[in-house]
């Protein structure tokens, strides 16, 4: 019999993390402060804030918020917003302690993730599905868990794995809930294999198990070999649904080049038209689900940051939203999700600003925290305090003490 997949992903969890990894890790540290810090101020921010006095739980809400949150590409879901919450959610852990989490986490939730099909995806929000996963294994880490309890925990976390998609339909606080119910789900069944509850081993291939449930056709686990998933997670420039920014970074590109002129064609991969072909938007949040609106915003001279997205925005695009048209090019749907790409007017992209193959640098990473710190009101000091503590600090309580004070 071979041994159960949790079980071999479990040994995968227990191995040192490297230095270079915990690097990465800060990178992706900051870039979820980032988006706490610039959505602190919504109406996810102040459900967070009401929701308790602990900075790492109020944070659940705000993290996803903005839509600017990384994403693995072939798993199709955003890990930071859960990870980092749960990575954070023991005060008494170190920096290093945390670091450690936060890369065990991701590589549960993106390897557990990735062996999921399009069905799943056309069902289930995997940020929720998947996450229970990460924050599981985030705080077995900071737990100090054995392969034995990292297998009990993930069982147990996925034998209550939900999550679906018909809030897309509504303008609600559905996803924020999720990551919500995601981090304190996986961290329960983590504290409670820590104190002896045990878990199915079997849970994602057994013949009543979430493969048998949520998929047709369930592929491998994820592997980086002997490295980490977390080096393969993508970051987000633009404050629109990770599916509209080939197109936004193809647009940008020809506006640089002075080529980009009305009408506007964008052809890009099916599950983009799927979530994101909305030629009204109304909403802020139908906006940043709007290939229209993103290619007028582009047009506009507009750099996709969040004031781009808001309703004065919507109504000012709306001639330039008329002259966008959307279609399908199966060549670009064969190559996702491996690849996220599109073509504007004729000028086509394979992978996306932010990819692995096409990396933001530290400096945009940081140039990304000043600028949620101005639109979510937190202060220049506190923006570059942000950046020190999450890159080169070693004081874990500061960070937790920002965080609560940021969403007071």
């Amino acid at each position: 019999m071979s041994e159960p997949l949790l079980s071999q992903l479990a040994h995968r969890l227990a191995r040192n993390v490297s230095d270079s990894e915990k690097k990465r890790a800060r990178m992706h540290l900051l870039d979820w402060l980032a988006c706490v810090a610039g959505a602190r101020d919504t109406e996810a921010g102040h459900v967070g804030s009401a929701i308790s006095m602990k900075g790492w739980e109020r944070a659940t809400y705000p993290g996803n918020a903005l839509e600017m949150d990384d994403v693995h590409r072939t798993a199709l879901l955003h890990p930071g917003p859960v990870i980092w919450p749960a990575a954070m959610s023991m005060g008494s852990a170190a920096m290093d302690q945390r670091l450690d989490a936060a890369v065990r986490g991701y590589e549960a939730m993106i390897a557990i993730g990735a062996a999921f099909d399009a069905h799943h995806y056309a069902h289930w929000h995997p940020t929720a599905t998947m996450g229970v996963f990460g924050a599981a294994a985030a705080f077995g880490s900071l737990i100090g868990f054995a392969p034995v309890e990292y297998t009990n925990a993930l069982g147990n976390a996925g034998s209550v794995s939900g999550g679906l998609w018909h809030m897309r339909h509504d303008d609600v606080l559905t996803k924020q809930w999720h990551v919500y119910h995601a981090v304190r789900t996986g961290r329960d069944a983590a504290l409670h294999v820590h104190y002896g509850a045990t878990g199915p081993q079997g849970i994602l291939e057994g013949p009543q198990g979430l493969f048998a449930a949520m998929a047709d056709a369930p592929g491998e686990l994820a592997s980086n070999g002997a490295g980490w998933l977390i080096d393969q997670v993508s970051f987000k420039p633009f404050a629109a649904c990770r599916h509209a920014h080939p197109a936004i970074d193809a647009a940008m590109e020809l506006r640089a080049a002075g080529k980009l002129e009305a009408p506007f064609k964008v052809e890009t991969f099916s599950d983009a038209l799927t979530f994101c072909d909305r030629p009204e938007p109304k909403t802020e949040h139908e906006a940043k689900f709007s290939l229209q609106h993103a290619m007028a915003v582009v047009a506009d001279g507009r750099a996709a940051r969040p004031e781009d997205f808001t309703e004065v925005a919507i109504a000012e695009l709306a001639d330039l939203r008329a002259q966008v048209s959307v279609a399908e090019d199966p060549a670009i749907t064969a190559r996702y999700p491996a690849h996220f790409g599109a073509r504007v007017n004729g000028h086509e992209l394979v992978d996306t600003l932010g990819d692995p193959e096409r990396p933001v640098s530290e400096d945009q990473i940081i140039d990304k925290m000043h600028t949620l710190a101005k639109w979510g009101g937190v202060s220049e000091a506190h923006a570059a305090k942000a950046v020190e503590l999450a890159l080169h600090g070693d004081d874990a309580a500061s960070i937790d003490t920002m965080v609560e004070e940021w969403l007071a």
